[in-house]
């Protein structure tokens, strides 16, 4: 096997960052270019926290993932979908794992991120119409631009109608990625994948079977 010549110096640029409080790296010619190789191979992503800093993938690897806290009764068909835990509650279980300096941002992102909150309505004869589901989850990772505070990256299961299912992933901008499910088993198949792979660029998704947007 050839011998990488960077990868000793690479190996200390990692251990620059993750022991730096802001992720910084000195602005050398020789680190610069460490870090470019670091970025092109995706073991260190822009920092979601500090401007100009940067987070390993090793680091965000002892992160948690936030999803449905019933979501294993859900695959073992103990539930309904309609009764998963709400978005608002996933939201806030993620707010409270950060630093406390990065809660009032992240908070700043709720309405985006878990949206309003579901109300099922009633037809006139008072049976109850079915809202389509849209379950939240955060994974660790980045894409095209950094991720939410914390470096996470936000999707959505979502039934689309008629038994149709997609996964969609953002990061804090505009950077998506899509996976079209042939039903809900299919798409909770992929989110359990999906949870697994955390964490990764929005661009690894294509080995999923995910699309770019």
């Amino acid at each position: 096997m050839p011998h990488d010549p960077y990868a000793e110096f690479d190996q200390m640029v990692l251990e620059m960052i993750e022991h730096s409080p802001v992720g910084a790296v000195p602005r050398t010619l020789t680190h610069q270019d460490s870090l470019k190789r670091l970025l092109s191979t995706q073991q260190v992503y822009a920092s979601a926290d500090y401007k100009d800093g940067y987070v390993t993938a090793r680091s965000l690897a002892k992160l948690p993932s936030f999803y449905a806290e019933n979501l294993d009764a859900l695959i073992a068909g103990q539930i309904v979908t309609d009764a998963l835990e709400a978005n608002a509650r996933i939201f806030d279980r993620y707010v409270q794992s950060l630093p406390e300096a990065h809660r009032v941002r992240a908070e700043s992102k709720r309405l985006t991120v878990a949206g309003k909150p579901a109300h099922h309505r009633s037809k006139h004869d008072g049976a109850v119409i079915h809202d389509p589901v849209h379950s939240l989850f955060l994974v660790p990772g980045a894409g095209v631009h950094s991720g939410l505070p914390g470096n996470y990256l936000y999707g959505f299961v979502h039934e689309v109608n008629a038994g149709a299912w997609t996964i969609h992933l953002h990061d804090s901008d505009d950077g998506a990625s899509s996976f079209a499910a042939q039903d809900l088993n299919d798409a909770l198949a992929k989110l359990q994948e999906v949870i697994a792979s955390a964490p990764f660029h929005l661009s690894e998704l294509e080995a999923l079977g995910f699309v770019g947007n």
